[in-house]
């Protein structure tokens, strides 16, 4: 994509000097706006093939080992990196504070977080089956009418771990489900986190702790300080990397990342041209992923990670002792269906459960552990994982005339906060991010019917 013209303002310009005068070496790219988006990063010449683009040193990092250790002593044990990193740039050293201004002052503001963060949105837009409660006068989200009857769930699936179509039974099994029950597991982070700073910063307001928490959360890269072990939770290896917050995301992008221990280093892998936007890749993550976490997901069909869960449906699908047999051989949950272009088949785990459907338990027993085939039939199994697409399926084409009711409707009946392009702008990436879980069912559904289902 080209970039225009435009510059992105003087203080990208000053952000740049300062960087700069940080050992951060900037070899061929720039931070531009481009139209629609977010500022990202181009190409100011052609790039060669292997060229370094971006050096930063780890001294221009902020990391942990930045932070004064009077500083990070103050909290309890098992307060987390994020939350020491967030406090710090709320409460920290007024010297230190102030020599990062120029790289301050390019950050987004936090209406840009409340706009596209879904746990920042108010509570009839991120109902979830969170237990997280905002206890905060401060917080942005408006007053809630209290009403016996609850709200219909607008987040997908995933996100808020709620379904409208069917009664959402509890599964009675812990399993871990790292791409599903997004917004509990954000919100449990950010009020463990919230619940530790005030222990040490008891009149911090909420708004203020929120908006460094999420600055971090949506612009940090991988950091472990030397001679430490990585930490049991992957979101505590962090840090903030300068200028190179400025990238966007592709996930197939055309730039390798590199921490050497000592910097980092991105470099191109293909040769770009002057005026191309460069993109890197923030992992292989499905769009309701990067809509929690960074408050954007990528367009439909661009994303090859972009994915269904049918845990929900096929637990209520299932007897108790079906679920054991299916925990005995490992392939209990996280029934993951992507775009039939990266996975033209049914993943082992979803299959077993079908046949388990449709096989004598015997059967499938010796089915599952491959001594015999008997009363197996890929036909009858590709029919069973079909009525449960359909029923997401179903599900997407309930909300979605949901929202475009909200829309088409001025919005009067979504007891907003009164920001009404605020809350369209909300409502059309809602909309917009159904469409593409249709879009996922209905391409899930044409290669179950014609594909290859294992058998």
């Amino acid at each position: 994509m080209m970039a225009t013209d435009e510059s992105p303002g003087q203080e990208h310009a000053l952000f740049m000097q300062w960087a700069k005068s940080q050992g951060v070496t900037i070899n061929g790219i720039t931070p531009a706006r481009f139209p629609g988006r977010r500022l990202g990063m181009k190409a100011t010449r052609t790039i060669e093939e292997n060229e370094v683009m971006l050096s930063v040193p780890v001294s221009a990092m902020l990391t942990i080992d930045s932070i004064p250790a009077s500083f990070v002593e103050q909290f309890p044990s098992g307060t987390s990196i994020h939350c020491i990193l967030a406090a710090f740039l709320s409460h920290g050293d007024a010297s230190f504070l102030q020599e990062l201004e120029p790289w301050r002052k390019v950050w987004p503001n936090f209406r840009e977080f409340e706009d596209t963060m879904p746990v920042l949105w108010p509570e009839h837009l991120r109902r979830s089956n969170s237990a997280f409660e905002k206890t905060t006068s401060d917080s942005n989200s408006s007053s809630e009418t209290s009403s016996s009857t609850a709200p219909p769930s607008l987040l997908p699936p995933s996100i808020s771990g709620l379904w409208n179509t069917f009664q959402h039974e509890p599964v009675g099994v812990d399993y871990e489900t790292r791409y599903q029950n997004l917004l509990a597991q954000q919100e449990h982070r950010l009020q463990t986190a919230w619940a530790h700073v005030r222990t040490v910063y008891p009149e911090i307001e909420w708004s203020t702790f929120a908006y460094y928490w999420f600055i971090i959360n949506s612009r940090s890269f991988y950091y472990v300080s030397p001679g430490k072990e990585e930490p049991e939770d992957w979101n505590d290896a962090i840090a903030m990397v300068p200028f190179a917050d400025y990238f966007n995301h592709d996930d197939d992008a055309a730039c390798e990342v590199i921490w050497t221990g000592q910097n980092y280093l991105f470099k191109a892998t293909r040769q770009y041209e002057q005026g191309e936007e460069i993109f890197m890749s923030y992992g292989s993550h499905s769009n309701d992923f990067l809509f929690v976490e960074y408050g954007f997901f990528l367009p439909t069909n661009a994303n090859p990670s972009d994915s269904i869960y049918l845990d929900d449906i096929i637990f209520q699908d299932l007897t108790i002792e079906q679920k054991k047999d299916l925990i005995g051989q490992d392939l209990f949950g996280n029934y993951e269906l992507t775009r039939p272009a990266t996975a033209p088949t049914l993943p082992k785990n979803i299959q077993a459960a079908a046949a388990l459907k449709t096989m004598a338990r015997r059967d499938w027993k010796l089915w599952i552990t491959g001594r015999s085939r008997r009363g197996f039939c890929g036909d009858r199994c590709a029919g069973v994982v079909r009525g449960w697409i359909d029923g997401y399926r179903g599900e997407c084409e309930a909300v979605v005339a949901r929202i475009e009711a909200m829309l088409d409707d001025g919005l009067r009946n979504c007891g907003g906060d009164g920001g009404g392009s605020w809350e369209r702008g909300r409502l059309e990436m809602l909309v917009e991010r159904w469409r593409q879980l249709r879009g996922l069912c209905e391409g899930a559904l044409e290669m179950v019917g014609i594909g290859d289902t294992g058998s």
